[in-house]
């Protein structure tokens, strides 16, 4: 095939024409993404072919990244944040009033929204915890949906301990423990809190899967307890008896929305909540069906596309679905059918303008690491060019509790258009291939976690693909804090770094970090890297830190950076940017004044990644 033509960054990092369908309760109606004046924001549409879509949200500032249906079909909610802040309020948008502005239910400044669930068996009311009272404590709160009164069902009884709805109106706290097991706390008449369960929390670095069941007297729970991959099983509260529900004999339930929660969630339910299919994620995703209803639909959706099926809403008869695929070179191609009908179509495609023929695959391949570790990976190649000695980026993922995973990449395939080879490596420590593949990173930052890169380079440099001489390491967040390991660390081994809202000195990222924050950081940053506040351990962990090898530095450094964001603050960029420079190392910086961890707004993507491109391109390669 001849090599495909010069593919615009606007054009692979455009919004989406329309994109997250989600069909209405009563199966009439549709609502999606879509741009208005040049942000992502809500719009509904009938379900007739020939119907008009109308816009129902009005923000000028930020686009929109998730919105959801109410168990009642005049009202929409979407969450909204102030410049990549992460202070999520709660709106709501009235479809019976055309024009209405949306309404902030959180009208609290600096508060967050951490979570909204439908309160149990009260129809129009949501259970949210939100730090209103105290910014370091969720309170639960019941928010009436029409009216928008907030009513305090509890206060949060002390730091990192919050409050849930359980069967019959009763609530239960949910607390870690030092060592990190997840307990459930029971109110006793003095307001003492009385332990009635512990479940296994320290093998889970960002938490354990968990969601209550449907009337409200259990907990299905994803578990590695006894063995390497992880299963469900449903917890009875009352009695703590677990039940296995599901397992793979290979693949770990899917990881990914407990770091990315607008990802579809890894538990398929039906909107009454009752389980219908489980989420597991090998190479490729496998969902098994658990409801004989599900299972006659989900075979009739896997025809429509051979792509991986990803977001999935139905109505309340079930009958009636909506379902978007992800897929390496036709993104998100989002179908209608109806189940009693037989009836199927296509609704859209979000990126029409990109032809699937000009994108590359992207090919899972096992890289072993110098231990033996096996480390699953993606290889992106381009189209068009004989796959022998070329540019190489090393894409990193962060996290590291994440996981790359098959599917679209703009960023893969970005560089694969400019001719490079694209490697992304699942080094030790990504989640989703087991525990002892998690586990193997406990203190090795800087460490065999670094290594495991730089064999996943020597492997694409001996498969013959990749020129070692043009090698660049590209990656946000943990990633970013790779990257700038890449520099420090194995100086020689890449001749440009992109560094995106990347952590330069590890004491000082968990030194700023918000205090509601810290107690969860015992099963991750506390047991796999240190804690700052003791000295030995912040002696290793300094010595982990690019910052403190900034004179090993050879490479020229992009450095990218939120000022906005909460995880990653802009001192640590601000100090490597600085320390660089004084000595004399190339430098380009970029940063962004309305953005925060991650870059939403479509014209600060793009300029991104036009500096990326220009950048890694000038460094290892021509571009075309």
């Amino acid at each position: 095939m001849p090599r495909p033509d010069h593919l615009a960054v606007e054009d692979l990092f455009a919004d989406p024409q329309r994109a997250k369908a989600r069909i209405s309760p009563d199966g009439t109606r549709f609502a999606f993404l879509a741009p208005w004046k040049n942000r992502l924001n809500v719009w509904v549409q009938d379900l007739d072919p020939d119907a008009e879509p109308r816009c129902v949200t009005a923000d000028e500032t930020r686009s929109v990244q998730s919105f959801h249906w109410t168990d009642d079909p005049r009202w929409l909610l979407y969450l909204q944040d102030d410049g990549g802040d992460e202070n999520w309020h709660l709106h709501r948008v009235d479809l019976d009033a055309p024009g209405s502005p949306a309404v902030d239910l959180t009208p609290f400044p600096g508060a967050r929204v951490v979570s909204a669930e439908p309160s149990l068996g009260r129809p129009g009311k949501l259970a949210i915890l939100l730090n209103a009272r105290n910014p370091a404590e969720f309170d639960l709160h019941e928010l009436d949906i029409t009216t928008g009164e907030l009513t305090m069902l509890g206060e949060c009884p002390r730091l990192g301990t919050t409050w849930f709805q359980a069967g019959g109106g009763e609530l239960l706290a949910t607390s870690l423990t030092a060592d990190g097991d997840v307990e459930i706390l029971h109110p006793d008449a003095d307001g003492a809190l009385r332990r009635v369960l512990l479940l296994p929390g320290a093998d889970h670095p960002v938490g354990g899967m968990s969601q209550m069941t449907s009337d409200g007297t259990g907990m299905w729970f994803g578990t590695n307890e006894g063995t390497d991959r992880t299963r469900l099983v449903r917890i009875d509260l009352a009695t703590g008896e677990t039940t296995e529900v599901d397992s793979h004999p290979t693949f770990d339930l899917d990881p990914r929305p407990q770091v990315l929660p607008t990802l579809p969630e890894t538990l398929i339910r039906d909107r009454a909540g009752e389980l219908l299919g489980v989420r597991y994620l090998g190479e490729r995703q496998e969902i098994r069906a658990l409801d004989p209803h599900f299972a006659e639909v989900l075979a009739r959706l896997q025809e429509l596309s051979d792509g991986d099926l990803g977001e999935l809403t139905s109505d309340d008869a079930g009958q009636r679905w909506i379902a978007s695929f992800n897929h390496d070179r036709d993104p998100g191609a989002t179908w209608f059918y109806d189940h009693s009908t037989g009836e199927r179509r296509l609704l859209f495609r979000p990126w029409p303008h990109l032809d699937p023929e000009s994108l590359a695959p992207m090919t899972p391949v096992t890289i072993t690491a110098r231990d033996g570790l096996e480390l699953p990976s993606y290889l992106t190649l381009p189209v068009g060019v004989e796959p022998s000695k070329l540019p190489l980026v090393l894409l990193v993922h962060g996290g590291p509790w994440a996981r790359d995973a098959w599917g679209f990449d703009p960023v893969a395939q970005l560089f694969a258009n400019r001719g490079f080879a694209v490697l992304q490596v699942n080094f030790r420590g990504s989640t989703g291939f087991g525990k002892a593949h998690t586990q193997a990173a406990i203190g090795e930052l800087a460490g065999a976690m670094h290594d495991d890169l730089i064999d996943g380079v020597d492997w694409a440099v001996e498969q013959g693909y990749a020129d070692p001489d043009r090698v660049a390491i590209f990656g946000g967040s943990y990633g970013g804090y790779a990257a700038l390991v890449g520099a420090t660390f194995t100086p020689d081994r890449f001749a440009a770094v992109v560094d995106y809202v990347g952590i330069s000195n590890l004491a000082n990222f968990m030194r700023t970090q918000p205090d509601f924050v810290r107690p969860g950081l015992v099963n991750n940053w506390y047991r796999y890297v240190g804690d700052p506040a003791d000295p030995e351990q912040e002696t290793d962990m300094l010595a982990r830190s690019p910052i403190t090898r900034v004179d090993a530095i050879r490479a020229p450094l992009l450095v990218v950076q939120g000022a906005n964001d909460a995880r990653v603050v802009q001192e640590e960029s601000d100090l490597i940017v600085e320390a660089a420079r004084a000595r004399g190392i190339e430098v380009e910086y970029l940063v962004f004044d309305d953005e925060g961890h991650m870059f939403v707004n479509r014209e600060n993507v793009i300029a991104m990644f036009h500096a990326a491109d220009r950048f890694i391109t000038r460094h290892i390669g021509d571009a075309k």
